[in-house]
């Protein structure tokens, strides 16, 4: 019973802290610009791609439509935080790696807890938990 609250909390908050940030990228969009390119990324094409992704990531998480589509979801939404953190930490900012750090942990809950609040299973979840 606890995983289930696991699943659901983690889960939640990691969609919150996609969803504020694509509220953020939405909003301040020179502040983001700004920032991009602190971190070597000045393609204009990049900000709206990572708002659809920030968005579209946990509504696959949670709609949970396909397990194959939640799995993809999960990848993506790993590969990005973990190059996020690794962008802040290669330029000397190691505090703005800190949500992703955050948004690590969270994922790692909610994908490794999956299988206790869904009803369709991960197969993906048993393999990784050997």
């Amino acid at each position: 019973m606890p995983e289930f609250y696991m699943y659901w909390i983690s889960t939640a908050l990691l969609s919150v802290l996609y969803f504020a940030s694509a509220a953020i990228y939405v909003t301040k969009r020179d502040w983001v610009r700004q920032v991009l390119a602190e971190l070597g990324y000045t393609a204009p094409f990049l900000i709206p791609f990572m708002i659809v992704i920030k968005i579209l990531g946990p509504v696959a998480i949670l709609s949970r439509v396909s397990v194959p589509l939640s799995e993809l979801a999960y990848a993506g939404i790993f590969f990005h935080l973990l190059l996020s953190g690794l962008a802040h930490i290669g330029i000397r900012k190691p505090a703005g790696a800190l949500p992703a750090a955050i948004g690590l942990a969270l994922l790692v809950a909610s994908f490794m807890t999956q299988n206790d609040a869904r009803d369709m299973p991960s197969p993906y979840v048993q393999a990784a938990a050997l």
